[in-house]
């Protein structure tokens, strides 16, 4: 064989040699960081007893955590908690939220931790027909508002949001800071500094709360995820649709939300339509209980005819704000009501039978079997039975002053 390929043979031959030598080491190296002694690329145990809060974001894998769970020392390295990721079938499982992970974790224990529900803090529940501010129901008890509810939230994660400043800061910030939607600005302006100009405008559904938040950014981090729900309804052309505004469908999707029971929401909307048209007012209770210090089904003559930005037994038209947080199906009912002629609903027995009518001879009657059925018994003291027509009814004689 001639010297020049013996040569190169020998070459071809070191650099084999060398690359398996750089690949044994390689693996060496790593086999002794992950399982070696004090340059681990991992740490041993389930954590040190230090919690830190750790936020999946929506759409995250498991396995791109990494970074931000070494950045709190919860891992010693990403590396590692890939690895532990990649290894756990059940990893594809994690849902997005905040986590309570203790620092110095092994990667391992991190990935179960993630997996386990108790870890998990719970959610910010805003329910539909939710109001801002709590409510006292005679007779009976609290029903707390989203206010409380996001300060109980942030309390039990170690925040320090208080009632008290979600109400300042609803009141004082400009709503276009909060993400509130620009056909509802002039209408919130125009309540000047009342922290309940902000109703309905935290749309029901399920928030994850940032406990390391202020009282402005949470509020801000709701609104503009509800407002971009409610403009996923299509709300500015249906309400063109009906001859409303997007804030007016908004209002009037607040009151189905509190009226109507179970399945009845696209009636009540007709019926809510209908009287705006005959022109009728909308006589409805909910809206008299929204500006009462304390509610129940039976409303009282003095209370129904106390003039209120809401009470629409005292005003025509819809209230100037929303009552309540309207859910997507309530302002689905609003774009998309029942086809019906009727004027009148009652709600007649305690398993929430509601029947509608156009006579109002017949909402007479329907209005003397909720009377008989109990459901409009009232718990204030010195009121009497029947005193009020009860939600969703009119009054003694149907109104029928020109609409606003």
């Amino acid at each position: 064989m001639e010297p020049k390929y013996v040569k190169r043979r020998q070459r071809g031959l070191a650099v084999v040699l060398a690359s398996v030598v750089l690949i044994i080491g390689a693996l060496g190296y790593i086999g002794f960081r992950l399982f070696g002694g004090g340059s681990s690329l991992d740490y041993e145990g389930t954590g040190n007893g230090t919690v830190q809060l750790v936020q999946v974001p929506e759409g995250s894998s498991m396995s791109e955590l990494g970074p931000a769970l070494v950045e709190k020392n919860v891992v010693k390295t990403a590396e590692a908690f890939s690895s532990a990721a990649n290894s756990n079938p059940r990893a594809s499982r994690i849902q997005p939220g905040f986590y309570r992970l203790q620092e110095e974790m092994s990667a391992k224990a991190a990935v179960d931790a993630l997996l386990k529900d108790e870890n998990k803090i719970d959610p910010l529940d805003v329910q539909g027909g939710a109001t801002l501010s709590d409510v006292k129901v005679v007779g009976g008890d609290v029903r707390y508002g989203i206010f409380s509810q996001i300060a109980k939230v942030s309390e039990q994660e170690g925040g320090s949001v208080t009632k008290e400043d979600l109400e300042k800061v609803a009141a004082t910030v400009d709503p276009a800071e909060l993400g509130a939607p620009e056909w509802a600005l002039e209408k919130v302006r125009s309540r000047g500094e009342d922290p309940k100009r902000l109703e309905g405008l935290i749309a029901p559904g399920q928030y994850v709360v940032d406990p390391n938040m202020d009282a402005k950014d949470i509020l801000k981090d709701l609104i503009e995820r509800s407002t971009k729900r409610y403009n996923e309804t299509g709300i500015v052309d249906r309400a063109q649709a009906i001859g409303k505004t997007p804030y007016e469908l908004l209002v009037a999707a607040s009151l189905v939300e509190r009226e109507a029971p179970a399945g009845e929401f696209g009636k009540v909307a007709r019926v809510i339509l209908n009287r705006l048209d005959e022109p009728m007012r909308l006589e409805l209770d909910s809206t008299v209980n929204y500006g009462l210090p304390d509610v129940e089904l039976a409303t009282t003559d003095e209370a129904r005819a106390e003039v209120t930005p809401w009470n629409t037994y005292a005003k025509e038209g819809l209230p100037d704000t929303p009552i309540a947080s309207p859910s997507v199906e309530a302002i689905d009912a609003m774009e998309h009501p029942a086809e019906g002629n009727w004027l009148f609903f009652a709600t007649i027995d305690a398993q929430g039978t509601t029947v509608f009518t156009d006579n109002y001879d017949e909402h007479l009657d329907n209005v003397d079997k909720a009377i008989n059925s109990g459901i409009l018994d009232t718990q204030r003291e010195g009121a009497q039975q029947g005193g009020a027509q009860g939600e969703g009814q009119p009054a003694e004689q149907p109104a029928e002053q020109p609409a606003q």
